[in-house]
């Protein structure tokens, strides 16, 4: 996960106003980063790539085709490395997962686990999820979006420039089902309190959280990641956000 907009476009996407979106200004899901391959990532690319990663058309999905079953399916934004995705999918055998990631030596680490632990329920974009959404998702179709961990953008000064923004959940609402469910998590607290405005925000989700602060506990399918559990040791924040799309 990382910059929402182009790098050469201003970061204006509000809507409205002084902040009105520049002609040029587009959201975006990612940034192109380089990374190196180890050799078990290079060989699950070239072996389990062309069975799991799903090529990008312009013209939308057909999940039972894909998956060879219907069941409800889950669209997971940035996996990072996979690992989370990797125990998330095991551990709800009965749906189907999409994750988007540009990054291949990430794309390449989930193959890589998708081959050793035989895992079924896992589909692969490596593109812009953006895109990925208009042009592929189905509307009212998703059971649930995950977003884990954005890159933060944590400076007040970049609030424009994180993905979670009022077009882009938009955007995402009319993707789910009604039912579905969107689940955001960050270690950034000025993120967090952001994605809860916006996510309350939106006339179309409710929150599930009975808090007072509005701030979900960690739903038992989402696993620590390492960094998240070193985090918390050392007495860090974690949020997590669950929101429905009302019925």
């Amino acid at each position: 996960m990382s910059d929402p907009i182009d790098s050469n476009d201003p970061p204006e996407l509000d809507e409205g106003g002084e902040d009105a979106p520049h002609p040029r200004a587009r959201i975006r899901s990612f940034v192109v980063r380089a990374g190196r391959m180890g050799t078990g990532q290079i060989k699950a690319l070239a072996e389990l790539g062309p069975k799991y990663v799903l090529p990008f058309k312009a013209e939308p999905l057909d999940y039972e085709a894909v998956f060879g079953r219907k069941a409800p399916v889950v669209f997971e934004i940035g996996f990072g490395m996979g690992g989370p995705t990797a125990q998330i999918a095991q551990t709800l055998p009965g749906t189907d997962f999409i994750g988007c990631e540009v990054h291949e030596p990430g794309v390449g680490a989930l193959l890589k686990l998708i081959g050793e632990q035989d895992i079924p329920n896992i589909r692969i974009f490596q593109h812009d999820a953006v895109e990925v959404l208009d042009s592929m998702i189905p509307k009212d179709s998703l059971a649930g979006v995950h977003i884990y961990f954005p890159d933060p953008w944590h400076k007040k000064r970049h609030n424009k420039r994180r993905l979670v923004q009022p077009p882009f959940v938009a955007k995402l609402v009319q993707h789910l089902a009604p039912g579905g469910y969107l689940h955001l998590a960050t270690d950034w607290e000025p993120y967090a309190q952001q994605m809860l405005e916006v996510l309350s925000a939106n006339p179309d989700l409710v929150n599930t959280s009975s808090r007072a602060d509005g701030y979900a506990d960690k739903p038992d399918y989402r696993p620590l990641t390492k960094f998240e559990h070193r985090g918390l040791k050392l007495g860090h924040g974690v949020w997590d956000l669950v929101f429905k799309r009302k019925p």
